[in-house]
Formats: C-alpha cells, structure tokens, sequence
C-alpha cells in the first residue's frame, strides 16, 4: 500500500503541483487550505506524511505542528513545513515543535518529492 500525504497550503499553484507530482510517484494525496481543515484530516486518516505551509489560514502551520507532536497516537507521523519565511528563527521554531524538515518557498517541487521518499523510504 502506498504512503499516504496530506498537503496543507493555501496557495492553488503549489497545491495543484504538488499533488500532481507526489501522485505521479505513487502516494495517495490529500489537500487542504486551512490549519483546522489539516487537524480534521489528519484525525479522520492520519497520514504518513504532511506538508504543511506556515502561513495558512485559521492555525497557522507552527500551531498545527505543535498539536501534531502533541498528541501519542501520531506521534511516528513525518512533517515537513513549506514557508516563505527562511529566516534562521522561523526555521528553529518549526524545527523545535518537532517538524522534521523546515523547506524554504520558492522550491523545487522535483526535489521534495525525492526528499519524500527518501523521508518514507520509498
């Protein structure tokens, strides 16, 4: 079966690259544009892995990070934050309420889905 990724981003450009190409490499997507959109999906099917933008709607991504690694049950759960702050003290932050990447707009979106597998060992 393959890894399961929740995209969490409000831009439509990045999303609709970004689920084409992990697709493409065999995931299973799903997309939302909202911090409270992102909880609910990932309480209904938790997935391997969430990209998850700071800057979205609603709880930002460092808040839903946080609840993330607050909670046991998902705790094996991988997060890479997307940001188009690159700034050592947004990248600490994310990094320190437990995202495991901390990747920096513009990006190659190529590049993060050899990342992913390489994240999910596939």
């Amino acid at each position: 079966m393959s890894a399961s990724i929740l995209v969490a981003d409000d831009e439509p450009n990045i999303v609709l690259s970004l689920e084409f190409l992990l697709k493409q490499a065999g995931f299973r997507v799903r997309t939302v544009s909202d911090g409270e959109a992102a909880l609910a999906a990932i309480a209904q099917e938790p997935p391997d892995l969430v990209l998850l933008d700071v800057m979205i709607p609603g709880r930002d991504g460092y808040a839903v990070c946080q609840e993330i690694r607050g909670n046991p049950a998902w705790r094996g759960m991988r997060i890479i934050m997307l940001t188009a702050k690159g700034g050592e003290i947004q990248r600490e932050k994310g990094l320190s309420l437990g995202a495991d990447e901390y990747v920096t707009k513009p990006f190659s979106t190529r590049e993060l889905v050899e990342r992913i597998r390489r994240m999910l060992g596939s």
